[in-house]
């Protein structure tokens, strides 16, 4: 738990007039290539760090630290943080903000290793706090440029976060939340609602951001189910399958099966996995549900199997 004082006013508040004093007196301009927007409505910070039920066993991921503004308010509560910062200078500014708490790992990098993997630097860190009944969560008011490849990432993590409570572009969380035959429902609704309960806790304007952004924003928090994702035999797979699936939603799914195994199967080897999931060659990937996507996507597995035998 943090060392702070309780009754310290709290320098830490991530205020509009904080913001703009800080970065004035270091002569910086937020960065638009890091997605640097910074919430600055006290009540949904609050409300985003409240959502996540964060205890004193809990070892949290930030990524995007900012000011360290949010990292405080979570420090407070949790055993560990491990905040991710990739702007060298706000690395330093925040380091000068959370200098007081001594259960903060502070790393100046990207988070992503590259688009299919995460840093390891920065696993090996959440690792290292991971022990007895520490929980894993991700807590964030999320960059937008990253936030559907950590997502994605860090539910292929062999240890991934019980919880995501995270701020993230609203056109994003559409996609997380929708239904099958709606326009938004693709790969991304598949993955996370494979593993996941998925729920928007409230949807944000631009005004409660500064810089103000171009788009609104949601918060949205994902709860692991084990049982869910213990039902996905080969995960890996399983995201590979998924992801090609949908590259070209509109074609019929005996044309995108055949795509996505493409020199692994041929097409009377697709056209019997496709009929023992129990579906037509002329339905399409945007139509079915999670759970017949899985199903189908082992039928194409076991054909592959099989095929090695």
């Amino acid at each position: 738990m943090s060392t702070l004082d309780e009754n310290k006013p709290n320098r830490h508040r991530q205020t509009i007039s904080f913001l703009i004093r800080r970065f004035r007196e270091v002569g910086l301009q937020p960065a638009s290539r890091h997605g640097q927007n910074f919430l600055i409505d006290m009540n949904l910070q609050q409300l985003l760090v409240d959502a996540a039920g964060l205890t004193a066993e809990d070892v949290v991921l930030e990524v995007g630290t900012g000011t360290g503004g949010l990292t405080a308010l979570i420090a407070a509560q949790v055993s560990a943080v491990v905040t991710v910062e990739i702007d060298q200078h706000l690395y330093q500014l925040a380091s000068e903000e959370l200098l007081d708490f001594k259960n903060v790992t502070m790393l100046q990098q990207d988070v992503l290793r590259n688009k299919n993997n995460l840093a390891n630097e920065v696993l090996e860190a959440v690792r290292a706090h991971l022990d007895g009944d520490a929980k894993f969560k991700l807590v964030a008011n999320l960059p937008y440029n990253i936030a559907t490849p950590l997502i994605s990432n860090l539910l292929a993590y062999e240890q991934p976060p019980q919880s995501i409570t995270v701020t993230i572009q609203k056109e994003v969380a559409e996609r997380i939340l929708a239904s099958p035959s709606t326009k938004n429902y693709g790969h991304l609704s598949v993955w996370v609602q494979s593993q996941c309960t998925a729920e928007c806790l409230r949807l944000m304007p631009p005004s409660v951001f500064w810089p103000r952004p171009k788009v609104e924003s949601a918060i949205i928090q994902l709860t692991l189910d084990e049982e869910r994702r213990n039902q996905i035999p080969d995960l890996a797979f399983f995201h590979r399958f998924t992801r090609a699936i949908f590259l070209h939603r509109r074609k019929i799914l005996r044309s995108v099966v055949a795509s996505a195994m493409k020199n692994e199967l041929d097409k009377s080897q697709v056209d019997h996995a496709i009929a023992t999931a129990g579906l037509r060659a002329d339905q399409r990937a945007e139509q079915l549900s999670v759970e017949t996507i899985l199903t189908l996507c082992e039928a194409v597995r076991n054909q592959l199997s099989g095929k090695k035998d």
